[in-house]
């Protein structure tokens, strides 16, 4: 099979699965993106996008007007099938634990395609051995007379930089069996410029987990920190700056929690599967969990003291400077302002509408605030000092924002 003209399926055109496929497309593959979704077909088929990824638009639309992608509600045969399909958590026991249904229909619906020397890739993020699992259902169901080639690649990139990552991050390529690693893992070396590192599919799995529940322990550390400082009337934030002097230290920045689909979520696939041996991880997920209710609580408190009913709340991405709301923390923080009583006025300057919040400009927000909440560090947001503010207005940095940067 020639690596340099292949038929890809793409299974999944969701934040990974739409730049993946055209990724792939761009390196000159014929690639066909499959979604349940009628109208994110129709929106991809039509040379746009339904999500926000700077340069995104520009390079789908190129590859659909050249007939290098196009979109489709069911999988056709291809050289090569790429899952990227949510795995969720569902509640398991009194534990979080992921939910692979989306991954078991993809395989359902790849496998009656399948044909010997077709490559299956599993890039979702899943609890180690599901890509052995997943292989044996293959197995039998295509006979052993098909022989298929299964590794598992996990996404390793950052929303707002998707594109750039996908070229330039290394990649992790474990196969079910030697071969299986060696044809993806030149698959992968065909069309990006970055190391490739060859392992087995467990080993993979497990290294996509650790590497989030790694970034997680560090948060739960600074937002462990910022407790710690408000009992003790500290500044946080000058706390972190004299610790990181310290040529051996470089503790991150707090903030309201944690969201995204995949800190906030991967460590519960380790907790859920090993729950005895995962301590640090599990007290870590709860520490970052825990602290939406913390930041409204104080928020709560200051509005009480101040006697106001009206809050604006800065920012409702889970990140800074992206539209992405899953799992966001800033969200979380307003939804439990609104529950207690106050008045909330948004502001998120990466979205023009809300479909829970209404959204007002900065300068609105001050004008008919006296307290203002910095929940995510966007980009402008230290503007803020410029703004016509009013001498009784107080701020409440929950995550740098109003930090020197």
């Amino acid at each position: 099979m020639s690596k340099s003209k292949l038929t890809i399926s793409v299974i999944g055109l969701g934040y990974i699965g739409l730049p993946t496929a055209a990724f792939f497309a761009s390196a000159g593959h014929r690639v066909f993106g499959v979604d349940v979704d009628r109208c994110v077909v129709d929106t991809v088929n039509s040379g746009a996008i339904h999500i926000v990824e700077p340069g995104l638009g520009e390079l789908v639309s190129d590859v659909v007007t050249q007939g290098k992608l196009s979109a489709h509600t069911s999988v056709r045969p291809t050289d090569v099938y790429l899952i990227c399909v949510p795995t969720p958590l569902i509640p398991r026991d009194g534990t979080p634990a992921p939910d692979l249904t989306y991954v078991y229909s993809a395989v359902e619906a790849v496998t009656p395609n399948l044909k010997a020397g077709d490559i299956v890739i599993l890039e979702s993020t899943c609890p180690v051995g599901t890509s052995d699992r997943m292989f044996e259902r293959i197995s039998k169901d295509t006979g052993s007379e098909v022989e298929v080639y299964f590794a598992y690649c996990p996404e390793r990139v950052l929303p707002g930089r998707v594109l750039e990552e996908l070229d330039s991050n290394p990649r992790v390529v474990g196969g079910i069996n030697e071969e299986s690693t060696r044809i993806v893992s030149e698959l992968y070396r065909s069309v990006t410029s970055a190391p490739v590192f060859e392992t087995n599919a467990k080993t993979a799995e497990m290294s996509k987990l650790a590497e989030n529940s790694y970034r997680d322990i560090n948060i739960a550390f600074a937002n462990e920190l910022s407790l710690i400082c408000h009992e003790h009337n500290l500044d946080v934030w000058q706390l972190i700056t004299a610790a990181n002097m310290h040529p051996r230290v470089d503790i991150l920045q707090p903030g309201p929690g944690v969201g995204g689909h995949c800190i906030a979520v991967d460590p519960w696939f380790i907790v859920s599967e090993s729950p005895t041996s995962s301590r640090l991880i599990r007290t870590a997920r709860e520490v970052n969990d825990e602290k939406p209710n913390w930041v409204a609580a104080r928020v709560t408190e200051q509005a009480k003291r101040m006697g106001v009913n009206k809050v604006a709340c800065f920012g409702l991405a889970f990140k800074p400077n992206i539209d992405d709301f899953r799992g966001s923390p800033a969200e979380l923080v307003v939804r439990s302002l609104l529950e207690s009583g106050l008045a909330v006025a948004c502001v998120e300057p990466h979205i023009s509408q809300h479909p829970e919040y209404a959204l007002v400009s900065a300068q609105k927000a001050v004008e008919d605030c006296d307290l203002i909440v910095f929940l995510v560090n966007h980009d402008g947001f230290e503007q803020f000092r410029s703004l016509s503010v009013g001498p009784q207005v107080v701020t409440m940095d929950f995550c740098g924002a109003l930090q020197m940067k």
